[in-house]
C-alpha cells in the first residue's frame, strides 16, 4: 500500500498445559512457552510498530509473593526492547546463582515472565495517542487472583460513549480514555460481580482461607462474564483477557470481522491474529490451526479445562477483506492464492488500457505487499497473451502461413514483460520536525531502477490499494515520469475506498478519501450541490435516530465507477513536471474482490454496507463532520 494508514493490532497469547519443569526437560529450556510468544510477535509485527507489551500469570504461588506481571514499550523497536530487557533480567538472575534453569521451581520464583500463561500484544494506535498509557496490556488489579484482570485486543468499538454512559448508569466513574479502557472496566465490573456472587454464596456455608479462594477460582465463569459485559458491544473485535488465577479467554466478535486463530495439542494452547505465525512457530499443517469462531469464546481455566461459548447473537458473516488485500502477512496458503487472483481479475481492464499493446508495455508493481498480486496478473496477462498467440497460429497453419518472422512477432516481441521499476528505501528516516522538510523526506522513500522503462513505453504498476493518492501524488507518480514512458496506468488490487472504517483501521474521515474527493468535485463540477445539501440533512436525522441507512451512498450515485477512477487520475498527476504523457487508474470491482475472496465479504469501506448498527451511525456522522468542516473530530 503506498498511502500509510494505521490498522490492525496483532495479539499472540500461550497457555502452558504442563509444569515449567516438563518443557526443561523434553525442550532443554523452561523458557519454551516464553520463547514462543515472542517468536508469535515477531510474526506478527506487521500488525503494529507503535508500541508493544507482554502480560504473564503464574499458577500456585504461594501467598505473599506476586503472581501477575506486564512489561510495555513505546519506543523504536518496542517488542525487541521487551524480550532484550526481559532476557537480561533472566540472564542476570542466572549469573547471580537466583535462577538455575534445569531447576524449574527458581525461574518461577525469580523470573517475572517464568509462568504458565503468557499474553503479547502488537499496537498500532488509532485512538488514545502513542504514550505508555494507552499501550496494551490493560491491567485492572485487586488483592483478589479472581478479580484481577489483564486486557489487550485487536479492535475498535463504535460505540464508546455509550459503554462509558452504561458504566456511568452502574454507578462507576469511569475516565473517558480510550474504548480500550471502557471494556475493561465493563468486563472488570462483571469479573467483580462473578467473583462476588460465589463469595457470598462459600461465606454463607461458613468456609474460609484457602479453600474459599480454590472454589471461587475453580467456579469462575468466563464464558458468563463475557455474555454479560457484551450485551452493549458493537464493532469489530478480538479481545483476550488473563485473570490473576491463572483462567484466560479469548473473544472474537459476532460478525467474524476481526481475524483469531488458535493452536491446541497436549503441551499448549495458543492464540495468534494470524494463522501462519502459529504454523511457522508450531511446526503446523494448515487444517491443524482453527478459527476462533465469531460471536464465540474460548476461556482457559487454571486447572487445563478448556471449554467453548457462543457469548452473543451471531450476526452475518463479515469478516474483513482488507486483511486478504493488505493487512495479513502473505505466507498463508489461502491469502497467497487469494492476492495471486485478485492481481489475475484485472487482466482485461489492464489489456484494454494498453490497447493491447503487448511489446511496448511493461508491468510492474508497488512494493512491497503488492508483489504477490502483480505475480498473479503477470499469469493472467501470459494466459490471455497465450491464448492469442495460439489462436493466430493456428490461423496462420491453416493458410500454410507460419514463419519464424510471424513466431518472432507473436512471441519474443509481444510477450508480457515484468520489471522491478519502483523500489523502497526502508531504512530512510524521516524524523525532521519542520513539516515542509519532512514530506520532503518524504517523497524519496520510493526510487526507480533506471532503464527499466524505455521512453514510449507503456508502464504499468500495480498497488494494493489507494486510500488517499497522497504518496502517488507526492511520490510515485514524479519519479516514474522521469522514464518517460508515453502512458502510466496505475492498478488497484481494491475496489474504491468510499467509506470510513470503524472497526479497527483508522480511516474515519471522508474527505481524507480520493474516492470521494473525486465524487464531491464531480457534483460542484455538474451542479449537484444541492444533493449534498440534501444528504447532509438525511446525515443529521439518522444519526439522531439512529437509523441503519447509509445516506453518504446518494453522492456516488450519480456516477459510474469509471467516471470517479478518471477524476482521481486527474487528482494524482503530479504539478511541476514536463511529462506530457497519460495517466489513468484502475479499480477492482466488487465482483471481482469477492469472487477472490469468498470467505471474506467484509466490504463496507468499498460498497457502504455496513455489519453492524455502528457503523451506519459512523458513515452518517462522518459526512455530517465533513458538511460542517468539523473533520478533526473522530467520528465515533
Amino acid at each position: 500500500m503506498s498511502d500509510k494508514i494505521t490498522h490492525e493490532c496483532g495479539i499472540a497469547l500461550v497457555r502452558l498445559l504442563k509444569p515449567l519443569s516438563y518443557y526443561q526437560e523434553k525442550y532443554g529450556t523452561p523458557l519454551w512457552g516464553f520463547t514462543k510468544l515472542f517468536l508469535l510477535m515477531e510474526k506478527q509485527h506487521n500488525r503494529g510498530q507503535d508500541g508493544a507489551g507482554v502480560a504473564c500469570v503464574k499458577l500456585d504461588v504461594p501467598a505473599g509473593d506476586p503472581f501477575m506481571f506486564r512489561e510495555r514499550c513505546v519506543k523504536t523497536n518496542p517488542l525487541d526492547r521487551i524480550f532484550k530487557t526481559l532476557l537480561a533480567q533472566y540472564d542476570e538472575k542466572k549469573a547471580s546463582g537466583e535462577i538455575h534453569p534445569e531447576f524449574a521451581g527458581t525461574v518461577k520464583k525469580h523470573f517475572d515472565f517464568g509462568g504458565e500463561v503468557l499474553l503479547g500484544h502488537l499496537r498500532y494506535g488509532t485512538s488514545g495517542g502513542y504514550n505508555i498509557s494507552s499501550c496494551h496490556p490493560y491491567f485492572r488489579r485487586s488483592p483478589w487472583p479472581t478479580r484481577n484482570l489483564a486486557l489487550c485486543g485487536n479492535f475498535n468499538m463504535t460505540n464508546t460513549d455509550e459503554l462509558n454512559q452504561s458504566l456511568i448508569g452502574m454507578g462507576q466513574h469511569p475516565i473517558f480514555a480510550t474504548d480500550t479502557q471502557a471494556l475493561l472496566e465493563k468486563i472488570g465490573f462483571f469479573l467483580d460481580e462473578e467473583h462476588d456472587d460465589i463469595y457470598r454464596g462459600l461465606r454463607e456455608q461458613g468456609l474460609k482461607g484457602e479453600e474459599m479462594a480454590r472454589l471461587i477460582s475453580e467456579r469462575l465463569d468466563l464464558g458468563r462474564v463475557i455474555t454479560r459485559s457484551a450485551s452493549k458491544w458493537d464493532g469489530g473485535y478480538t479481545l483476550c483477557g488473563l485473570i490473576g488465577n491463572g483462567d484466560a479467554f479469548v473473544a472474537r466478535d459476532p460478525a467474524g470481522i476481526r481475524p483469531a486463530f488458535y493452536f491446541q495439542n497436549d503441551e499448549v494452547i495458543a492464540f495468534a491474529s494470524e494463522r501462519a505465525p502459529l504454523q511457522t512457530i508450531f511446526d503446523l499443517a494448515a487444517p491443524q490451526v482453527k478459527e476462533v469462531p465469531p460471536g464465540h469464546v474460548i476461556v482457559m481455566k487454571r486447572d487445563g479445562r478448556i471449554s467453548e461459548t457462543q457469548f452473543t447473537a451471531p450476526l452475518p458473516r463479515a469478516s474483513c477483506s482488507f486483511e486478504r488485500i493488505y493487512f495479513s502477512r502473505g505466507n498463508d496458503l489461502d491469502i497467497y492464492r487469494e492476492r495471486k487472483t485478485l492481481g489475475a481479475r484485472l487482466t482485461d481492464q489492464v489489456v484494454k488500457a494498453i490497447g493491447g499493446d503487448w511489446g511496448r508495455t511493461v508491468f510492474s508493481f508497488i512494493p512491497n505487499t503488492a508483489e504477490v498480486a502483480w505475480f498473479g496478473l503477470m499469469h493472467g496477462l501470459r494466459e490471455k497473451r497465450r491464448a492469442e498467440v495460439k489462436t493466430a497460429i493456428l490461423a496462420a497453419a491453416a493458410k500454410g502461413e507460419i514463419t519464424e518472422a510471424l513466431l518472432d512477432e507473436l512471441i519474443t516481441n509481444n510477450w508480457p514483460r515484468g520489471e522491478k521499476v519502483v523500489s523502497k528505501d526502508v531504512k530512510l528516516r524521516t524524523f525532521i520536525g519542520q513539516e515542509s522538510m519532512r514530506n520532503h523526506l518524504a517523497s524519496h522513500i520510493y526510487d526507480i531502477s533506471y532503464g527499466s522503462v524505455q521512453p514510449g513505453d507503456n508502464l504499468v504498476c500495480v498497488d494494493d490499494s489507494i486510500v488517499r493518492g497522497t504518496t502517488l501524488r507526492k511520490s510515485i507518480l514524479r519519479i516514474l515520469t522521469r522514464l518517460q514512458p508515453r502512458k502510466i496506468v496505475i492498478v488497484s488490487t481494491a475496489p474504491q475506498i468510499r467509506y470510513p472504517d470503524c472497526y479497527g483501521i483508522d480511516m474515519s474521515q471522508l474527505g481524507k478519501f480520493i474516492a470521494f474527493e473525486a465524487a464531491i468535485t464531480l457534483l460542484k463540477e455538474r451542479g449537484q450541490t444541492e444533493l449534498m445539501r440534501e444528504v447532509y440533512g438525511l446525515c443529521r436525522e439518522a444519526v439522531a435516530k439512529g437509523e441503519s441507512i447509509n445516506y453518504v451512498q446518494r453522492l456516488y450515485a450519480p456516477f459510474t465507477p469509471e467516471e470517479i477512477s478518471a477524476k482521481i487520475a486527474e487528482f494524482v498527476r503530479p504539478s511541476g513536471v514536463e511529462w506530457t504523457g497519460e495517466i489513468e487508474v484502475i479499480f477492482q470491482t466488487l465482483e471481482n474482490l469477492h469472487a477472490a475472496c469468498p470467505n471474506h465479504s467484509g466490504d463496507w469501506y468499498f460498497s457502504g454496507k455496513y455489519p453492524t448498527r455502528g457503523g451506519f451511525r459512523v458513515v452518517n456522522q462522518a459526512y455530517v463532520n465533513y458538511y460542517e468542516n468539523s473533520e478533526g473530530g473522530r467520528s465515533y
